[in-house]
């Protein structure tokens, strides 16, 4: 052994033993912050945890998504993270659906919400609210030749666009006669009213004047004053710790000026005064009915059956025209085809609803072509275009699976090629994408669910509607899916039949 081969393992060594110190040391900082500074470990040991807020960031201003990286922004966005950060509590936002708050709050998805959310006996009844910290009041959009509504009188027999969930929609159910559509968002509704589908907006004043400011909408209007005098709270699940704590940061922003600084900065006014408590809330229970529900549940089950199978039966003549274009078209039908059925499979049926329902009128509309389109034909045009290109993949296939001498064979009997598609091919490629078709027939049912975003009422749509009011989400989501369940699981049983009775061989047995 040479000098040179002791001293290399000395340095292997030295250097294993540098490495490992370095390994320490940084781990030792990782579990004692207070070593990374001199500030370091007091941050570290008093650090208050961070509180999860639920919001819908589709309500400006008081929470939207705006700027260029598309960051959540609003007067109570603001609000929150003030309080957050006077109290020492980082703030993390998570995004949902109005409707989804308080079901979120109930699951223990999030801590609090804060989403422009009035303080209602009913909602009082599933969970805790704060102190106020804005006043506002439903108020009537309408379209600027509209000169006959003017208050709530007016309303009755009208067709009026609101906001699942709101006070806007509670109060727009109890009017008579009234055809109440219901959008997940305040947008949808508001471009409902914009696209001439009803003559009336109703939600909470100040975000439909900030929208139509920010927005440069020309030819709405507000009729007439205020419908109602509403407060916001904080809302937060039963007996929440933090709900003293961000009371106590509202009273100190109202003290220092900084609640009125931001309204300025909002809404370019002072503010109106904050009462301590919200009015007197009635003490009621907001009570599940199962007769109602079930009443409501039958009803949007109708609905749905019927958008399933129309939709269906449409579908699959599309799918038939646009199969028979992909074998036997020329080149440009071929083409044409297949750019249909990619275009149809490659996008979400839920986009192609908000093109067909709400951008089709739009952009005819800003092009001076007066346009409106009805949600149930919208519906089914979206449903059939995406049904078709699917079934007619299943059809061509179904078609050139068929053996060639059983063409050989029709051609051989001097058949036309309609009797041959008729008698030969269509009975025996019918029997093999059955087993398809089904599956397709089951999925639109449950397809149809998407038809709520346009405000249409089928089975999930009725179930929303009632934990809007109720907030007992898992007893009625239950109730929807026993339903569905039930629609699908018959659907399969009859097409079972049906490819029993189809089956050759039991024809064979019988003779």
């Amino acid at each position: 052994m040479t000098s040179i081969e002791p001293k290399r393992r000395m340095w292997c060594r030295l250097l294993a033993l540098v490495v490992l110190s370095l390994v320490l040391a940084l781990g030792a900082v990782g579990l004692h912050p207070a070593a990374a500074g001199p500030d370091g470990g007091a941050d570290a040991a008093t650090a208050k945890p961070t509180w999860t807020v639920g919001t819908d960031p589709t309500y400006a201003p008081f929470q939207m998504k705006a700027g260029a990286r598309d960051e959540l922004q609003g007067f109570d966005i603001d609000l929150i993270q003030a309080i957050g950060k006077n109290s020492g509590h980082p703030v993390r936002f998570v995004s949902l659906p109005f409707d989804g708050l308080i079901p979120a709050l109930q699951g223990g998805s999030v801590d609090m919400v804060i989403s422009a959310m009035t303080i209602t006996a009913e909602r009082a009844q599933a969970v805790d609210f704060s102190r106020p910290y804005f006043v506002a009041g439903l108020g009537i959009l309408v379209r600027e030749g509209n000169t006959t509504i003017h208050n709530l009188k007016d309303l009755e027999g009208r067709t009026i666009a609101v906001q699942i969930g709101t006070t806007g929609a509670k109060a727009m159910a109890e009017v008579p006669g009234a055809r109440v559509t219901t959008f997940d968002a305040a947008p949808l509704a508001l471009q409902e009213l914009i696209n001439g589908n009803v003559e009336a907006y109703v939600n909470d004043l100040p975000a439909s004047l900030y929208a139509i400011q920010s927005a440069g909408l020309r030819g709405l209007r507000v009729a007439g004053t205020p419908l109602t005098n509403e407060v916001y709270g904080i809302a937060f699940p039963r007996n929440s710790p933090l709900r003293e704590t961000v009371n106590q940061g509202i009273a100190r922003m109202l003290a220092d000026g900084s609640y009125a600084r931001l309204y300025q900065r909002w809404f370019g006014t002072s503010p109106p005064e904050l009462p301590e408590q919200a009015p007197a809330l009635a003490h009621r229970e907001a009570a599940l009915n199962p007769v109602q529900l079930f009443r409501n549940l039958m009803r949007g089950a109708g609905v749905t059956l019927s958008l399933t199978l129309v939709s269906f039966s449409f579908g699959l003549i599309g799918a038939g025209l646009v199969a028979y274009g992909l074998m036997g078209g020329g080149p440009v039908l071929r083409g044409l085809c297949r750019v249909y059925v990619d275009l149809f499979r490659g996008t979400p049926m839920l986009v192609q609803l908000f093109m067909i329902y709400f951008g089709l009128p739009a952009l005819l509309n800003g092009l001076g072509l007066p346009f409106n389109l009805d949600r149930f034909v919208a519906a089914v045009i979206a449903l059939s275009l995406n049904v078709a290109a699917y079934l007619s993949e299943t059809l061509r296939a179904g078609i050139e699976s068929i053996d060639a001498g059983q063409w050989e064979a029709a051609d051989a009997l001097a058949m036309n090629p309609i009797a041959r598609m008729r008698f030969v091919v269509l009975p025996q490629a019918l029997r093999r994408v059955l087993p398809p078709l089904a599956n397709e027939f089951i999925t639109l049912i449950k397809d149809t669910s998407l038809a709520a975003v346009i405000g249409f009422d089928e089975l999930f749509r009725e179930g929303q509607l009632v934990v809007a009011t109720t907030y007992r989400a898992f007893e009625v989501y239950l109730a929807v899916a026993l339903v569905y369940l039930v629609m699908t699981s018959v659907t399969s049983w009859l097409f079972k039949r049906l490819e029993h009775r189809l089956n050759p061989q039991r024809h064979a047995m019988a003779t």
